[in-house]
């Protein structure tokens, strides 16, 4: 069988030089495109790395706030807080519902008694109720508790972080980690205690400022 093609006169396809301009547009266009995929993907990192700060920031705030009233000097755990002879400086602030209780990880270095690392925000502290036992003299409730169980105090472990957060902008749970005790320039940590963290990128953010200095 005979194939034929038959092509309309004035009918014709794209001229290479048509080709070259329309391929130079797209090249143009796609370079456009890149820089902005670019710094998209470089905002949600930095939007990451500033959640990270906070939530690291915050549990530290917090840990701080459960020492006040803690371990008395030479004391080896603490004293109910919020009775007369128990303790000291007991806070105002409603967020503290908990003191600390473990007077072990505090040294004589640490007088401010920030958490002595990271780590240990996310291991947990030994913890007691800022308040009376509210068990004490009310009996044995259900039928569960014995006589000698009433006044009995449970261990309590406070954690402050699930785990370290990793630095989004290096890929690694690693930071650049102050005590109270060292100045905002400050590149090595001096072991004492954990006060504030930055991030270990010396990068430029995309406001100029570099990750360090977040």
């Amino acid at each position: 069988m005979k194939l034929s093609f038959n092509i309309r006169k004035g009918e014709s396809g794209y001229s290479l030089l048509e080709l070259v301009a329309t391929l130079g547009v797209l090249a143009v266009l796609v370079m456009g495109t890149i820089p902005l995929a670019q710094n998209g993907i470089k905002r949600q990192k930095e939007q990451r790395l500033r959640d990270a700060l906070r939530q690291m920031r915050s549990a530290i705030d917090e840990f701080k706030r459960d020492t006040y009233g803690a371990c008395p000097q030479g004391a080896v755990n603490t004293s109910n807080p919020t009775i007369p002879g128990g303790g000291a400086n007991a806070p105002a602030d409603p967020r503290s519902r908990v003191v600390i209780d473990d007077c072990k990880i505090f040294d004589s270095e640490n007088l401010d008694r920030y958490p002595p690392s990271l780590q240990q925000l996310v291991d947990g502290v030994k913890v007691k109720a800022r308040g009376p036992n509210i068990r004490a003299g009310s009996g044995i409730r259900d039928g569960e508790l014995q006589a000698t169980e009433i006044n009995e105090e449970k261990e309590i472990i406070k954690v402050y972080l699930r785990e370290i957060p990793k630095d989004p902008i290096t890929g690694e749970a690693e930071w650049r980690i102050r005590s109270s005790y060292q100045p905002a320039d400050s590149e090595n940590w001096d072991d004492v205690n954990v006060f504030d963290v930055r991030s270990t990128s010396d990068e430029e953010a995309l406001n100029g400022e570099k990750y360090s200095d977040w």
